[in-house]
């Protein structure tokens, strides 16, 4: 990868750091307990429930990519940075470009 490549990377991470971090902070809102007589409009409480263990996984899914990124970032000058951990060939920048946490490329995954 080069200087260019990893410039425009760095900058995606950070920007989808910055988006990730805003959207746990909206989602955190959704998911506090659910009182005993909480009806939320026509939401029966059964049905708030439900929403708020939505809203929990997606927590823990946003949580758990921001930690992937934020690792990706702190590696990106690493010059293993962008290299298969099943192959050992460097994963395509455009894999990298959609998901820059990427720690395997397309065919190790799939043969995963």
């Amino acid at each position: 990868m080069n200087e260019e490549q990893t410039n425009k990377l760095r900058a995606l991470i950070n920007k989808e750091i910055e988006e990730l971090k805003l959207t746990i902070e909206r989602v955190k809102e959704t998911v506090q307990p659910v009182a005993p007589d909480d009806a939320i409009g026509r939401l029966t409480r059964m049905e708030a429930i439900n929403a708020k263990s939505i809203s929990e996984a997606n927590l823990r899914s946003a949580q758990v990519r921001l930690g992937k990124l934020e690792y990706a970032l702190n590696n990106l000058d690493d010059p293993e940075f962008g290299i298969c951990a099943g192959c050992d060939e460097p994963i395509p920048i455009g894999r990298l470009m959609v998901m820059p946490e990427s720690r395997m490329c397309v065919k190790c995954i799939e043969d995963r």
